[in-house]
């Protein structure tokens, strides 16, 4: 089954996505990569309602395109290509490109309450 972003907001500057479960649920993810991995693009969200929001869990799919340019989820349905994506998702966010993704993500705020001092 493929699953499609139903929708897609930037209300708190974090984008979230809908996802339509197989069972007609509806999720709300965060996105929290889009990376490589060998031949294939594979997409981390993160759910923010559901069953599973608050568990540090975190949903893992193909990502692809349609002829559109609208973006496409597939499910993984071989368990060690999951497994090796779910393995290039964790080395991607100790990697150094996940760091300077997340730095740009905090250019040029400010925390004035952040005293590194402090602990």
């Amino acid at each position: 089954m493929t699953d499609r972003f139903d929708d897609m907001e930037n209300e708190t500057d974090e984008e979230l996505v809908t996802l339509t479960m197989e069972d007609g649920s509806e999720v709300n993810c965060e996105i929290v990569a889009l990376y490589p991995y060998e031949e294939e693009f594979y997409i981390a969200l993160l759910p923010v309602n559901g069953e599973d929001a608050g568990k540090n869990t975190v949903y893992i799919y193909r990502y692809a395109e349609d002829e559109n340019g609208e973006p496409v989820l597939e499910n993984i349905e071989n368990e060690e290509e999951y497994q090796a994506a779910a393995d290039a998702f964790d080395e991607f966010m100790e990697s150094d490109e996940y760091d300077d993704d997340f730095d740009d993500d905090f250019e040029g705020e400010e925390d004035d309450d952040f005293d590194p001092d402090e602990n």
